[in-house]
């Protein structure tokens, strides 16, 4: 990302800001640091940074995210391409047509920030991004853990570092391409001609190719390997939120690929978790309903003291502060709500049933049954 700042605070906005007010804020100040009409030092910076809020804040779901896990949390989550590969360019290209600049702002932000269009032939070699899960415990997920990861990538060729040529030799003109980089090919239908143009498969476009391949990758820069690694997982965090680790991809000669790691929070045998509050079932006596009193209740951690009202009903809930789960990125916690549920007994003794029947004859309350007694 550009900024470690507030994206609200980037564009000038309260958080509670409409998106009207938002798209407002964006082209005033768009139209302020454009790069095609402010030519200070620090435009440029600038405009990248509030096109990154824009892009985030102007989008539904990444700013309930944004909100959610702060700048912080939702940098783990997006790098700068990911945000802008899945932008409203639309609503972009109004903006800037209605400040009289006509270029297409995926360029203009590809160009800024280093990527391109998908689909289009590029004659660099980036490596692919990988995927991985793991899955944590409940209590791992409020206390932050670390995991060991192993998994399968392309890493550069231990002999020739990833250049693809081997040690000692340099490079020359394609001979497969003549320089050009590109192969023509030429056909006829009948009286017609057609000729294509594509990318050169032994230069990827560069017009120049190793005297001799290494002898370890055949010219590839990569070996196969089992990588090895170890990554921290913050508390608070939730399940299917995913870490990004840059750099942990496949690799390639122009960049390598980003790893993103999707964390699982496995089912709990006591707690249920919403949001960040946790709720737990806690069986009481018919005696402890009826009398209240003070109850034990597990926490994800031990346990604490409930005091409960003299006719408790059953599945009444009860809310203890600042027991459930951490935020994410945040020293605060969400609650812990408890629900009781009174246990009838399915045995009484002798001397048990007297006494209830005791308590119903003093009680002198007549019992309804589809509203007749």
């Amino acid at each position: 990302m550009t900024t470690k700042k507030d994206y609200y605070e980037v564009l000038g906005v309260p958080r509670n800001a409409t998106k009207d007010d938002i798209k407002r804020a964006y082209r005033k100040l768009a139209m302020q640091y454009h790069p095609d009409r402010n030519k200070s030092p620090d435009a440029e910076e600038k405009f990248k940074e509030i096109s990154e809020a824009y892009a985030v804040l102007s989008d539904d779901q990444k700013r309930a995210e944004y909100d959610m896990y702060g700048h912080t949390g939702f940098d783990r989550m997006y790098s700068t391409e990911d945000i802008f590969r899945s932008a409203n360019f639309r609503d972009f290209e109004d903006i800037f047509r209605s400040m009289g600049f006509g270029e297409d702002p995926f360029d203009l932000f590809g160009s800024m920030f280093g990527f391109e269009r998908e689909g289009r032939v590029r004659s660099y070699d980036i490596g692919a991004d990988l995927r991985t899960e793991v899955e944590i415990t409940l209590e791992e997920a409020a206390r932050g853990t670390k995991r060991s990861l192993s998994y399968l990538r392309n890493a550069p060729c231990p002999k020739c570092k990833g250049s693809g040529a081997e040690p000692g030799t340099g490079l020359r003109t394609c001979s497969k391409c003549g320089g050009r980089g590109q192969i023509r090919s030429t056909r006829r239908m009948g009286f017609m001609t057609f000729t294509s143009v594509s990318t050169c498969p032994q230069c990827k476009g560069t017009g120049q190719a190793y005297e001799k391949p290494c002898s370890e990758c055949k010219g590839t820069g990569r070996k196969r390997i089992t990588q090895d690694l170890s990554i921290d997982i913050p508390s608070g965090i939730r399940d299917g939120m995913r870490l990004r680790l840059p750099g942990y991809g496949e690799y390639g000669k122009d960049g390598t690929g980003t790893l993103y790691v999707y964390v699982r929070i496995a089912r709990h045998k006591i707690f249920e978790r919403k949001g960040d509050n946790l709720f737990v079932t806690v069986p009481i006596s018919f005696a402890q309903a009826a009398l209240g009193g003070e109850i034990e209740v597990p926490t994800l951690f031990g346990k604490t003291k409930l005091k409960i009202p003299e006719g408790t009903q059953s599945h009444s809930e009860f809310v203890i502060r600042n027991e459930g789960m951490p935020h994410f990125n945040s020293r605060e916690h969400g609650d812990l709500i408890v629900r009781v549920v009174v246990e009838v007994p399915k045995k009484l003794t002798k001397k048990q049933r007297e006494l209830l029947k005791q308590f119903e004859e003093e009680s002198g309350k007549k019992r309804w049954f589809f509203g007749i007694f």
